[in-house]
């Protein structure tokens, strides 16, 4: 019997209409399009404008977007996992309700928070589901709503982050596609170099927390740069060792969007050329738990089946990995 790996069959994603431009930040707060441009190569962003909708809504229109795309039945789907750093609320698993907003009504879900990494851990789990021959159709959804925790009189974070959602279909495959490996690291040196102060168990809500803008996400930019350039090129040069892989094996980079000198870093230390390496950061900005998988919608049909995927990422806390996957299908 042939060994069973996850491969991804289907991807799907949503990012809001409305765009944020360099130009508009320009009337916020003390910048300009060429200093945004230069340090982080974003030019624009999508936020998410319609009061009442959240983290959710993005997530439901990018699985809605991967049912169509492959024309699923979703009741065929077997567990939903929900990456995000911006649940709709507290205790309420987001994840359930997009589960049963999507139809997905045979499936269990919840969600997953490790930043900037959520989706490529959601990767890791899918994987572990699928090949341990439990569960046969796994949704993985990245979505974040980072507009609802950034202060837009706040330079250092208002110019990276944006809203979208990007999800991916998990099936067992025998042909030894799929994913192939990963290295997973976590370290609490981050805990305070990018975070959120209050709102949480050590320091509840209070009209003080609000009237100190401690809601809104804090970010010390030298230091979570420092640290993401090492991680990541750290561990994207060392898969490819483990998998005995050269440069010119490596068909893409699937790096998180977070800025584009981190992913430069990564693509020179892995050897890889420029067409090589996926890049959408200048159309959505950092989009957190989604950046992976609004790479792969938006590059699916440049994918080919049997391409060998690095995918690489950075997060909060702090959270990062690479996993090397084999892709499955050509669209």
């Amino acid at each position: 019997m042939n060994k069973i790996t996850a491969a991804i069959t289907a991807v799907g994603s949503y990012v809001p209409d409305y765009v944020l431009s360099n130009e508009v930040l320009e009337t916020l707060v003390d910048t300009n399009d060429e200093w945004i441009t230069s340090r982080t190569g974003i030019k624009e962003r999508r936020l998410l404008k319609e009061e009442g909708k959240g983290t959710s809504y993005l997530a439901i229109r990018a699985a809605q977007n991967l049912l169509e795309r492959a024309n699923l039945d979703p009741k065929e789907i077997d567990l939903v996992i929900l990456a995000s750093t911006t649940p709709d609320m507290p205790v309420a698993s987001t994840g359930v309700y997009v589960a049963t907003e999507i139809g997905a009504t045979n499936a269990f879900a919840f969600d997953l928070q490790a930043a900037c990494s959520g989706f490529l851990y959601g990767m890791s789990i899918a994987s572990a589901y699928i090949t341990s021959g439990k569960y046969k159709k796994i949704l993985l959804i990245g979505a974040d709503k980072m507009s609802s925790i950034i202060d837009y009189t706040d330079r250092a974070t208002c110019i990276i982050f944006g809203d979208g959602a990007g999800a991916a279909l998990f099936e067992p495959n025998t042909e030894g596609l799929g994913l192939q490996d990963e290295i997973l690291k976590s370290d609490a040196i981050g805990r305070d170099f990018l975070k959120i102060d209050a709102g949480g168990s050590i320091l509840p809500a209070s009209e003080e927390t609000v009237r100190k803008k401690q809601h809104y996400v804090f970010q010390d930019g030298k230091s979570v740069f420092k640290y993401a350039v090492s991680g990541m090129a750290d561990v994207s040069e060392k898969i490819m060792k483990r998998n005995n892989l050269s440069h010119d094996d490596v068909n893409w980079l699937v790096a998180h969007q977070a800025n584009k000198r981190i992913i430069d870093a990564t693509s020179n230390r892995m050897g890889l050329d420029d067409s090589k390496v996926l890049i959408n950061i200048q159309k959505y900005g950092n989009t957190t738990s989604a950046t992976l998988p609004l790479l792969l919608a938006d590059f699916e049909h440049q994918l080919k089946k049997g391409d060998n995927i690095i995918f690489a990422a950075f997060g909060g806390g702090f959270t990062w990995g690479s996993i090397y996957l084999k892709w499955a299908y050509t669209k």
